[in-house]
């Protein structure tokens, strides 16, 4: 099938799907959620997100196009980009390409979402190191009016002193903040409404991903994507986060779907967390 039909009738198939009613205005959606979907059709999923009422995006990347090119869809899609992703490397040793990016994209967030380290072993040693990564680094894109978050994955949750290593790193985040995943804080053995409420003014973003009934966490920082279920469908109490969240001013929820069944998924998601608006 030629491509322009094929998206045609992806927008046509799905739209038919999309959820009534306004998108609040501080839920938007990780494109990560859709990167199969991208590999195919850029503009179609682009619209597709569009149908949905998704306004607020966290992203980064262009998906094979021409900076200019993929940027005029989004405008043409309604589609803002407030948060890009950065490679712990260049964080490191070339922040100046980092803030060239997000200023590229217009993003206001950057968002680290991984910490090297070798295998499962993630050490002290691998915190320490990414704390001074990540306060010289936020100082930098301070300047430039940019604000360093970074996302735990459920393995900074092992054990030090009388807490865990992501306490450490609470602790000592002068330059930067975080972006909480709830799917990966309960994976990890944390409890995210009791970080949000010891840590209110520390969680600048987050990603609304819940878990399906059954399974347990563990330290390892990962999950087999198809554990992802519909929010408020898990085992994760979304709506008291979500809550929470607003209470504390936290400007962007976006919504996380790894599952192959995202866009089934999606409207729904959406359906549940428009009801809690």
């Amino acid at each position: 099938m030629p491509r322009f039909m094929w998206t045609g009738l992806l927008v046509v198939i799905l739209m038919s799907c999309q959820p009534e009613g306004e998108v609040p205005a501080d839920i938007g959606l990780q494109f990560y959620s859709l990167r199969n979907q991208f590999e195919k059709d850029v503009p179609g999923t682009l619209q597709l997100i569009k149908g949905w009422g998704i306004q607020s995006i966290e992203g980064g990347e262009t998906y094979g196009m021409e900076l200019d090119e993929f940027m005029h869809l989004l405008a043409e899609n309604d589609l803002k980009v407030h948060s890009i992703g950065a490679d712990y490397k260049d964080l490191a040793t070339s922040p100046e390409v980092v803030i060239g990016k997000a200023k590229l994209f217009g993003a206001k967030y950057v968002m680290c979402p991984w910490i090297p380290h070798e295998g499962d072993e993630f050490t002290l040693e691998n915190t320490r190191e990414a704390i001074s990564v990540f306060n010289k680094a936020g100082e930098i894109l301070a300047a430039q009016d940019l604000q360093l978050v970074y996302h735990p994955h459920g393995y900074e949750f092992r054990p030090y002193g009388g807490g865990t290593l992501m306490d450490l790193m609470l602790e000592e985040a002068d330059h930067f903040d975080f972006e909480m995943d709830v799917f990966w804080f309960t994976h990890g053995g944390a409890d995210p409404l009791a970080y949000l409420n010891k840590h209110p003014d520390k969680f600048k973003l987050l990603h609304l991903k819940d878990m399906e009934h059954g399974v347990e966490g563990n330290d390892s920082g990962h999950e087999d994507v198809e554990t992802n279920v519909v929010l408020g469908t898990g085992q994760i109490d979304i709506a008291t986060i979500v809550g929470r969240a607003r209470e504390l001013g936290i400007e962007y929820m976006f919504i996380e779907d790894e599952s192959s069944r995202v866009e089934e998924q999606l409207p729904q998601s959406l359906e549940f967390l428009k009801s809690l608006h």
